[in-house]
């Protein structure tokens, strides 16, 4: 049960740090500042979900989404792959969040609910062969990564309409991954600040959904 909480400071600092990175700060030089403004745009909300009581898979999958934030702002070789591990736990964690609350049950007796996870699946593994020959020592990592987040996105449709706002984010959060494993794999080397902002946007309008769901 969530406790009382005022939500608002939480939400407001998850906001300006949104905005502060995705309109100035994504397009600066790596710093700390930088880092630490990426990371307390779902921090704040990952504190928020804490404090309120919310359910502790939620709060962990927050908490590791803001650590492969932070360890997407940094440079090195270690980056991308420590990234997308931290970004893989916070998938799992969602998944098993989602059908904690929703229940495999429902896809026996509704199966049309399948359909989105299957479409994500069929679309990751399409995305995947397009980068293929740019993804390098990181295919088997970027394979295990679409499993992970198409069954997330599946996950989501286990919900029921209470929760809704969780599976357009689940949905978001997938056309984030999208454009930023292209921007990652394809536009390394050119400047694309369209593709920028729509990684960031949808990204954080994923997580502010997905939270939303559960503690608003």
């Amino acid at each position: 049960m969530l406790l009382p909480l005022n939500a608002a400071p939480f939400v407001l600092i998850s906001v300006l740090a949104s905005l502060a990175y995705g309109l100035v700060l994504q397009f600066r030089p790596i710093s700390l500042f930088r880092t630490f403004t990426k990371a307390l745009a779902i921090g704040a909300v990952a504190v928020w979900a804490f404090m309120a009581g919310a359910p502790a898979l939620l709060t962990t999958a927050l908490a590791f989404s803001c650590l492969g934030d932070a360890i997407l702002t940094r440079d090195g070789d270690l980056s991308l792959p420590l990234g997308l591990a931290s970004f893989l736990v916070a998938q799992l964690v969602y998944c098993v969040f989602f059908l904690e609350i929703g229940g495999l049950a429902i896809f026996a007796v509704e199966p049309v609910r399948l359909i989105p996870g299957v479409l994500a699946l069929a679309g990751g593994g399409l995305l995947t062969l397009y980068l293929w020959r740019d993804l390098g020592p990181l295919k088997a990592p970027v394979c295990v990564y679409v499993i992970a987040l198409s069954a997330m996105v599946g996950a989501s449709f286990s919900l029921r309409a209470a929760h809704a706002m969780a599976s357009l984010g689940s949905v978001l959060f997938l056309a984030s991954d999208a454009v930023l494993a292209i921007r990652l794999f394809k536009l390394t080397h050119r400047p694309s600040p369209l593709a920028d902002h729509a990684v960031w946007w949808l990204y954080f309008a994923a997580q502010g959904l997905i939270a939303s769901a559960f503690l608003v």
